[in-house]
């Protein structure tokens, strides 16, 4: 990645066709998974956004936002919960790992604020550690919503695994102080450590099968303020090399994860850390005692 990296606002419809190209890079050619450039276009008129990532003059990523209202408030005007669904974001293969995500969600921060609009949203697959760490611990964003077959079972539309869609909603409220803390660094950085210490309770100790992290026999009860909920650091490389061991993996975050959504546990972080010797990865479930992220 070179020294010039630009990330701003697509407004033709000549860059929303190379967006929808770029798109192809990760979903192919799948109907179902790529937005075409017609319908960019139009979320971009309708007051949403197309925000691509630029190296020099070439398009290296893309992100997507539609203008929504939060469906779960029904009994005020929709002005009053207007959001922004986070739906798409694609960074070519050779420039990911390389913050190129970040940038572009920054990006999109700074849209939804220029609009007046606190909450962004998005689903992502709840194995997936990379995503976790920059949605939670980078971004500061929570999760309040356990969706179970997100995007159906079938396979064939790139959003499916083994049968399996199931996803956590991210509630993203921009314009909160814990969001500017994380972004700029002033948030105290407590640890996988500082956590253990203060009595929280480690859900689902992984266990090991020939190198391979597996789903342990152990599930402990949660009474106490902070549960750790465990996922492999490396579930894509499970899933292509041990495809029952992913799919163990999938029925086993369901299983732990929504019975304490149920008990109004929420995310508040992802945390990695080293236990036993091993580097393990760990969602932080937090009690809700009547958190209000849309207090500012």
């Amino acid at each position: 990645m070179s020294d010039n990296l630009k990330i701003r606002l697509l407004t033709t419809l000549d860059e929303m066709y190379e967006a929808a190209d770029l798109q192809r890079t990760f979903w192919g050619n799948d109907v179902e998974s790529v937005v075409p450039a017609q319908m960019l276009y139009t979320i971009y008129e309708s007051g949403g956004h197309v925000i691509g990532a630029f190296d020099g003059g070439r398009m290296v990523g893309v992100l997507i936002g539609l203008i929504g209202t939060d469906t779960a408030i029904q009994d005020r005007p929709a002005m009053a919960n207007l959001l922004i669904a986070s739906k798409r974001m694609v960074v070519l293969p050779e420039y990911r790992s390389g913050g190129i995500g970040y940038k572009l969600k920054l990006a999109q921060r700074d849209a939804a604020i220029r609009q007046s609009i606190r909450l962004v949203t998005w689903t992502f697959d709840p194995l997936k550690s990379p995503n976790a760490h920059l949605n939670l611990r980078k971004l500061g964003g929570v999760v309040r919503e356990y969706k179970v077959n997100a995007y159906g079972t079938d396979d064939r539309n790139g959003l499916s695994m083994f049968g399996w869609s199931d996803r956590i909603r991210v509630q993203w409220w921009v314009t909160h102080r814990r969001v500017d803390e994380r972004i700029n660094g002033t948030r105290p950085d407590l640890n996988l450590r500082h956590y253990l210490d203060a009595g929280a309770t480690l859900v689902n100790p992984s266990g090991m099968a020939d190198g391979v992290t597996v789903p342990g026999d152990i599930m402990n009860t949660v009474d106490t303020s902070f549960a750790l909920v465990e996922i492999p650091l490396d579930f894509d490389r499970i899933a292509r090399s041990e495809p029952e061991v992913a799919q163990g993996w999938q029925q086993h975050v369901r299983q732990v994860m929504l019975p304490l959504f149920n008990l109004d546990y929420f995310i508040s972080d992802f945390l990695r850390g080293t236990i036993d010797g091993r580097e393990r990865a760990f969602y932080l479930f937090s009690a809700d005692y009547g958190f209000d992220f849309s207090a500012n």
